[in-house]
């Protein structure tokens, strides 16, 4: 069965930094594609980040909103996806998902994953 359990959320002022992990079983982390999700109140569920590996080669993409400022990693060993959030803004508020998908190629920021965590909650004070 898989699962993902994030966590690391929690309230921060504007220009602080947050530390995202998301803990994965179920599957073979190596082989899956990796995504880090969020929505606000009232919005679509929207990419922010998200990483795939190709033999040794890892690759990643950011969504035009958060790129120069988070950074999206994994932890083979202990098969966890991180998101590291620096200088968070008031629009970086929101629940955050990490969601996994199996396959090849570049990783999607579109929300077509087949497996989702439950989401922790960040919210950003100016």
């Amino acid at each position: 069965q898989v699962e993902l359990a994030e966590s690391g959320g929690g309230s921060v002022q504007t220009g602080g930094s947050l530390k995202l992990s998301c803990v994965t079983s179920g599957f073979t982390f190596s082989a899956v594609l990796m995504g880090w999700f969020r929505q606000a109140p009232g919005k679509e569920r929207e990419g922010v980040a998200c990483i795939s590996q190709h033999g040794w080669t890892t690759e990643t993409q950011y969504s035009d909103a958060v790129k120069g400022r988070f950074t999206v990693s994994r932890d083979r060993d202990m098969n966890t996806l991180y998101l590291e959030m620096n200088d968070v803004k008031p629009e970086d508020t929101g629940t955050y998902y990490c969601a996994a998908r199996g396959g090849g190629g570049a990783c999607p920021l579109t929300p077509i994953y087949n497996y989702w965590g439950r989401g922790t909650q960040v919210t950003v004070s100016s």
